[in-house]
This record gives structure tokens, sequence and C-alpha cells, in this order.
């Protein structure tokens, strides 16, 4: 009988010892994810890089649209110099507007 009762037990202690075995790699790995959530100045860290990586993406962006604003607005004002230039009305127009304000000063200065 001894040998019946050997035999018999030593499948189960193998079958306790590989459960034991699990158990333990599970309890290891819940051990680590409670650490890290326990560790602030790791978890601090992460927070901000992401921050960090997330403000570097969005004044990527933000520099881009400047610069495309940029690009848009100066052609219009380059389009008006052009037409300044080749247009001599709205220098006549300014001209004509400065005699326009003399006379009016003078008028009022004679009437005093």
């Amino acid at each position: 009988m001894s040998e019946r009762n050997g035999s018999a037990e030593k499948p189960d202690l193998a079958v306790l010892r590989e459960e034991i075995k699990q158990t333990r790699a599970e309890l290891g790995e819940t051990v680590q994810a409670l650490a890290a959530k326990a560790d602030v100045k790791a978890r601090a860290r992460d927070q901000v890089e992401q921050t960090r990586q997330r403000v570097l993406t969005q004044a990527a962006e933000f520099t881009g649209r400047v610069r495309e604003a940029a690009v848009r607005a100066k052609e219009p004002a380059a389009d008006v110099q052009t037409r300044v230039r080749t247009d001599p009305a709205p220098a006549l127009l300014v001209a004509a507007g400065l005699a326009a304000l003399v006379g009016i000063i003078l008028i009022v200065r004679g009437r005093r």
C-alpha cells in the first residue's frame, strides 16, 4: 500500500507545485502593477512627458497655421502695393484731400 499512496501523492504534489508556481507568477505581476501605480514620481514623469509631447504637437500645428496665414496675408499686400505703384489715382486722391484740407483751414482762419 505504501507504493500506491506514494505514487498517488506524487501527481497531486506535482499539480500542487505547478499551481503554486503559477499563483506566484500571477502574484508577482499583480505586485508589479501595484508598485507601478504607487510610484507617484514615475507616474508624474509619464504625465509630464505626455503633456510635453501634446504641447509640442500643438505648437507645431499652430506654427504651421501661422505660417500659412502669413503667406496668405502677404500675397494681398503685395497686390495692393503693386496697384498703388501702377495706378496714380490713389496718389492724386491723397493730394486732392490735402489741398481740400488746406483750403478749409485757410477759409476758417480768414473768417476770424
